[in-house]
Order: C-alpha cells, then structure tokens, then sequence
C-alpha cells in the first residue's frame, strides 16, 4: 500500500470514528441526561384556551413538588410545552414538535379531539402519552380494531361513564320526562357525550322531543334555540366546551327558556360564568372530575398550594393535569426505568393511587375507574350538588 493509500485509509477511518462518536452523543435523547424531559401538548390558545392554561398550571405545580423533593431516579424533571392552538391539526403538529425536541412521556392533549389526533404517533413512536382530560372512549380503545392503544392512558373518565351519569341525574334528580338536546357537531367529545347521554335517557323512560347542532366558534344559537323552546322539553342538555355553552346559555335565558340546562365537563372553566353571566347560570348543572369544595386532605392541599402560586381556584383541568403527572411518576419510580416500555407496563398496574381527582385504578382500556360529581352554580360560583360511583 502507498503512502497516499494509507493517508487515505487513516483519514476515512478517523471519519467513521467521528461519525459514530457523533451518532452516540445524539441517541436516546435524555438517557444520559441529568434530566427528564416531558412534553405538555396543550391548548393555550383557540378556543379551548382556559384548559391549557390551567393544565399547564397544573403540570408546573407537580414537577415543582417533584423536582423540590429531589426528583426521579436521580434526575430532574424538565417540562417542554407546546401549544396545539385548540384544533385537531395543530396538537399532532405539536405532538412532532415534543418529539423532535426528545420528550420521553407527554402530558396532554386536553380535548378528546386533539388527544385522538395524537394517539397513534404515540404507539408508533412508543412515547407514553396521558391524556389529563380527554374522555372520548375511542382515544384508549381503537374503535376498528378494537385493540388498547399500547402506550396511551388517561386521567379523566370517559364519556360512556359521564353520560350515563348525567342522565341518571336528569332522571332522578330533575325528575325530567324529556329532553331536548343542543350539541357541538364539530366535536367528538361532544357528539360521543350526546349519544351515551342519549342511550341512557332513552333506557330509564325519557323522550328526547328536539335535536340541534352548532359548531365551534358559532355566535348566534338563538333560531335553534327558539325551535327547543317551542318543543318544551323538562331539561336542555348540551355537551360542549365552555365558550359557546356560555353564550348558548346566555341567549337562552334571554329568550326566556327557564327550564334547567344539563352539560358535562366541558364546561369546568371559570370563562362560562364571565360569558353565560352569573344569574344565567342558575339552574344549571354539569358533571365534572372533582369539586374544589371536596373536603379530603388531597383535594384541600391541592386547591391550597394552587391559589397560593397562581391567585386562582383550580378548575379540573389544573387537577387532572397535576394527576397526570403524579401517575406517571408513580409509574416511574415502580418501573425503577425511563425506558417506555416498562414505564407503560407499570401505568397499566396503577392500582388504588390517591390522587386530588379521585382514588385511580387503570382498567384493562387503561381508562381509570374513578368517581364523578354533579355541580351547579350559586351566585356566580360552583357547587357541589353530589358525587357519583362507577
């Protein structure tokens, strides 16, 4: 061999060695790290801003207790968020986003919509992914194949569960006969909870007398809602997020419908009294994850330390998104790993863990079975009306 041949050799191997030096330094993100990176895809703007806000308040709240008491195997946590802009399109952008940017777990999204978005990069990319408030069932279960998505959980009920519970609560305790029913069409968490609200209404004797549709980002609700009025049903039921249940409520009463109008955990936000008016909202009842007021010693700590750091009552989707957090470091720390397959193995063990949104046992769906609670509004404020076992 020349000279020039072994200058050659000695050159491209020294390349190759840089080359994989450069590929090792790169791989696995934060294995190596002194810290934990989780993502947070949340809707911090759009129209389901008030959730992201406080989801991202609540995931704050739980990494600080976390990393304040030393952190996890070691490691501190770091939190990357991304804004998914309250549309389906933009949480799987904001999904790719958290990945290019070497997330291990993700937190989010909050809307059923924007969480169903995501579910399948989550399983490809074996990323554990909790959902903190999404409750459409099919984000867990493929609703084709009817096989559990591998690395997705979530944190709230699901709509199976609430919608039934709201209209048991319209039957029992409203004593309603009929209803009328008033539903985001744009929505998949709002049409699942019309159908399983509608099914359970159906099946204890009620009669549904009218049917309406809006979409998000609608103004003017009053032409259908003049048509549910002239169909005089006992209760309106309307599952949908706060923005236009606020002005739907609104216009309601302003057309003199005075009978009480029903909703789901859509509603939990402190922007539905600012839009719908305090007096608007008696006689008004939804069903939600926990209640503020809830006198146990997870709920009273939680709801303390959260008005101390941000001046303000958590609403659930503060709750849930402290939850979630919570749930996926218990899962760490029994997997004794950050590596995903083990810490999805150890999410699906999750079994009787106290949490400021109820006691959580995943199921087979990896949907936690878990209580609910049924509140109103008094002089502009929340309150408890009851709670409901699965």
């Amino acid at each position: 061999m020349t000279g020039k041949s072994i200058r050659k050799c000695i050159i491209t191997a020294l390349a190759v060695m840089s080359l994989a030096v450069s590929l090792t330094g790169c791989s696995g993100g934060s294995a190596d790290s002194d810290t934990i990176k989780i993502g947070g895809n949340f809707e911090l703007t759009g129209n389901s801003a008030s959730y992201g806000a406080s989801a991202k308040n609540g995931m704050e709240m739980a990494v600080k207790e976390i990393n304040d008491q030393g952190g996890l195997l070691g490691k501190k946590i770091e939190i990357v968020t991304a804004d998914n802009r309250s549309e389906a399109t933009e949480a799987a952008n904001a999904m790719q986003k958290l990945l290019d940017s070497d997330v291990k777990f993700i937190i989010g999204p909050d809307t059923s919509s924007g969480s169903l978005a995501c579910v399948n990069t989550a399983d490809k990319e074996k990323i554990p992914m909790i959902t903190p408030y999404g409750t459409n069932p099919d984000i867990t279960v493929d609703p084709s194949s009817k096989q559990v998505h591998p690395y997705v959980f979530r944190t709230a009920f699901i709509d199976t569960f609430q919608g039934k519970v709201m209209a048991d609560f319209a039957v029992t305790n409203l004593k309603a006969k009929t209803a009328a029913i008033y539903v985001d069409n744009s929505s998949d968490y709002a049409k699942g909870l019309q159908k399983f609200f509608v099914d359970e209404f159906g099946a204890k004797g009620g009669q549904v007398v009218s049917e309406e549709a809006y979409l998000q980002k609608d103004t003017d609700f009053k032409a259908a809602l003049t048509k549910i009025k002239a169909a005089n049903p006992d209760i309106i039921f309307v599952p949908g997020y706060y923005q236009e249940v606020g002005m739907i409520v609104k216009q309601a009463r302003e057309l003199g419908i005075t009978q009480p109008i029903v909703g789901g955990d859509g509603w939990d936000s402190a922007k539905l009294i600012e839009i719908a008016g305090a007096d608007n909202l008696n006689n008004c009842y939804f069903g939600n994850h926990y209640s503020a007021d809830d006198t146990s010693d997870e709920v009273k700590t939680f709801v303390a330390n959260y008005q101390k750091a941000y001046n303000v009552k958590p609403d659930a989707p503060a709750a849930l998104a402290y939850d979630s957090v919570m749930i996926l470091a218990k899962a760490i720390k029994d997997a004794n790993s950050l590596d995903a397959d083990k810490v999805k193995d150890a999410l699906a063990k999750i079994s009787n863990l106290k949490a400021v949104t109820g006691t959580i046992t995943y199921d087979e769906n990896h949907d936690p079975v878990k209580s609910a609670v049924i509140l109103t509004f008094k002089e502009g404020k929340q309150s408890f009306v009851t709670k409901i076992q699965p």
